[in-house]
Parts: structure tokens; sequence; C-alpha cells
């Protein structure tokens, strides 16, 4: 008869250990036959060498059995295996700033550029508000020339031909505001001093986030937000004072000589106001973009976002035809939701949701490359240059 052998306890804890090493695979535990013997003589467990090589041969077997699972697709346990050396690494991905790369970046933090949209509210908010003031307000008519008062008592007393003449063609009128109520004031005063302290610090504040979003870096609203605007407290403020006053003066120059009488001195001036407010839009798209990015002046700010406005035409073009665009189609949105039961309630709420962001993500995926290739690409392959020769240099003897 057979000699039948009884388990014991070497047998037993073996076969234990083969079972945990066919499970979780950990291939530095049993490696080669030199670390079998050295495992098994650090756990205590003495048996003879005809039995250490029948030990290591069952693990070799195993080993194998394992990797012939493993090639023909059994992936069961594969989850637990950390050392999964055979993967390839994954493609590195394309970086050029393209309209391919434009929209797949746009679909990947579009709730992103929602949530960012709801944490610029507040930004639009007063200016909203102020402007239904003003068209809500009553109107009153002012004369646009200096002579107009001049012309019409002389009409009002003598009225010639002549009076009449110059009273029409100096005598056009303009609409404005008038508000009858003080808590009118008082509410435009609030609105127009929280635009005036906080403009500069909500702009930092979102385009850090925006910056991070085009450099495809990761991002956290919050605390991106707060950190680029306690970094960049005073110069956020007095650049946001700078900002507010340019844009007020732009629209109030616009605005006047659109509604003054055409002469050659008044065209002049309104189309020279046109092509500074075209010229001040695309500076807008680099000025908070260095500030986040860079230590510099305002006044260096204020020149580079001026000279980016030029270098970069052909990125700024795009930039302003996408930022056209979205314009449009929120327009024809309005237009298709207006004509709906629901009224143009859809179409009001639509601009809070996306359409702020996603503008001003679009101006700066349009500038941030200008900047990135003139400002920080020659002084990075610099640095590599730098690198290079100080550890080729020879030791002094």
């Amino acid at each position: 008869m057979p000699k039948i052998h009884k388990p014991t306890v070497t047998s037993v804890f073996l076969n234990f250990l083969t079972t945990f090493y066919e499970k979780c695979k950990f291939s530095e535990f049993l490696d080669n036959r030199n670390k079998l013997w050295y495992n098994i003589n650090t756990l205590g467990i003495s048996c003879g060498v005809r039995k250490q090589k029948h030990i290591a041969l069952i693990f070799t077997e195993r080993r194998r059995t394992l990797t012939d699972k493993k090639k023909t697709g059994g992936r069961l346990f594969r989850f637990f295996d950390f050392n999964r050396g055979e993967r390839p690494d994954a493609i590195e991905e394309d970086t050029t700033p393209t309209i391919k790369r434009y929209f797949k970046l746009l679909g990947r933090r579009f709730w992103k550029l929602v949530s960012l949209n709801i944490m610029m509210i507040p930004m639009i908010l007063p200016i909203l508000i102020i402007f239904y003031a003003s068209i809500s307000a009553d109107k009153t008519p002012i004369a646009n020339h200096a002579v107009f008062s001049q012309l019409y008592g002389a009409n009002l007393i003598d009225p010639t031909p002549a009076t009449t003449v110059l009273l029409d063609l100096f005598g056009a009128q303009k609409s404005i505001s008038v508000y009858n109520d003080i808590s009118t004031y008082v509410i435009i005063g609030i609105c127009v001093l929280f635009l005036v302290v906080t403009w500069g610090w909500q702009n930092v504040g979102s385009t850090y986030i925006l910056r991070s979003m085009v450099r495809g870096e990761p991002v956290f609203l919050f605390s991106d937000y707060f950190y680029a605007v306690r970094r960049n407290l005073k110069q956020g403020f007095f650049l946001g004072l700078i900002d507010v006053i340019a844009i007020f003066l732009l629209i109030f120059d616009f605005t006047y000589f659109m509604g003054m009488p055409s002469t050659f001195w008044t065209d002049f001036c309104y189309f020279a106001i046109m092509a500074l407010i075209i010229l001040y839009f695309l500076m807008r798209f680099y000025i908070y973009l260095m500030l986040v990015t860079f230590d510099m002046s305002l006044r260096k700010i204020f020149k580079n976002a001026l000279i980016f406005s030029i270098l970069g035409i052909k990125r700024n073009f795009m930039g302003v035809l996408g930022i056209a665009l979205i314009t449009a189609i929120n327009v024809v949105l309005f237009a298709l939701f207006a004509m709906t039961p629901l009224g143009i309630a859809i179409p009001l709420i639509l601009p809070f949701l996306y359409y702020f962001a996603v503008t001003a993500f679009t101006s700066a995926y349009a500038a941030y490359p200008v900047i990135d290739r003139y400002m920080i690409e020659p002084y990075k392959n610099l640095d590599d240059e730098d690198e290079y020769d100080d550890s080729t240099e020879e030791p002094i003897e």
C-alpha cells in the first residue's frame, strides 16, 4: 500500500503562502529560489534541501500558470496588481492651442465654467441694476449744442426764417433719465461703489481660474479664486479702478459723440472713440492674464497689453469672432425661447449659466498662447541653456 503522508504544520503553512501568492501576486515576494529560501528561513520553517527544491518548483509552476492566465485574458485579479510594468505609458496629449483643443477643453471644463459663471454674477448684477434704473426712469430732453438756448429764445421773441433754419440745424435734442426718488440715487451709488472696489479683484480671481483651464491644470474654484485675490490684492484693486474709469470714459464719449450733430470733427472723434474701444477691448484680453502670471508694474502691464493687441492680431481676431458667435447663439436662443409659452424667462436666465464665463474663457484661450510665446518660452529656453552650461562646466582645480 502506498504510504500516506499526514498534513503537517509546515505543509499547511506553505499551501497558505502559495494560495496567498496566487491571489495577490506580489511579484517581489518570491522572485527566485534564493528569495524563496530566504523567506522560508526567516519565517522559521525547517525542511530539507529536497523539500526546498520541491517548494521552489511549486511556486515556479504557479507563477507560470498565472503568467499564462494573464496573457490569455485572466483579468480577475489584475485589479490588485500594483506592478503592471507591461502596461504602456499613456500617449502624451497634444497641447497645441488649436480650435480642436479649444472645443476639447470647453467640453471638459463646461460644468466648471457654469460654476465660475455663477461666481461672476456679483460682478454683473450691479451693472444690470444700474441699467434697469436708467431705462425705467422718467426722461427729459436736453440740448446737444451750446447755442440752442440762445436760438430758442431769439425764435420765441422774433421768429424769422433765419432763426428757424438755425434752430433746425443746432436744435437737436436727446433724452436723459431723471430720478425723482432719493432711494434710486442711493441704490445706484451703492452699486457704483461696489463695482469700483471689487471690479479688479473679481476679474483677478476669475482670470486666474481661466488661465489654469487654458493651461490644462487642475482647478479648484473657491481656493484658487481667493488665492489669486489675496496674492494680487493691491495691484488688483488699482488695476480694477483704472479699468472701470477707462470703460466709463469710453462709453460716455461714444454716446456723447453719437448724439452730436454730424460735422467733420464730431465724426472724426466718433470714429476715433470707436477705434479706442476696439483697441482697449483687445488689451483687456491680456491685462488681467499678465497680472496673475507675472510680477510687473501696472505701466508695463498696459504697455505689453498694447503691444500684444497688435502682435497677436490673428488670435485676437479669432477670439473676437468666437465671442461674436457665442453672442449670436445667445441671441438666437433668446428669440426661440421668446416664442414659447414661457416667454423671455428662460432667455434671461441662460446668460447667468454660461455666457460670461464662456466668453471670458474664449478670450483667455486666444490671448495666453501669445503671452507664452513672447514672455515665457524665450526665458524657459534660456534657463535650460544655463543649466546645461552649468552641468558641463569643468571644476576649477
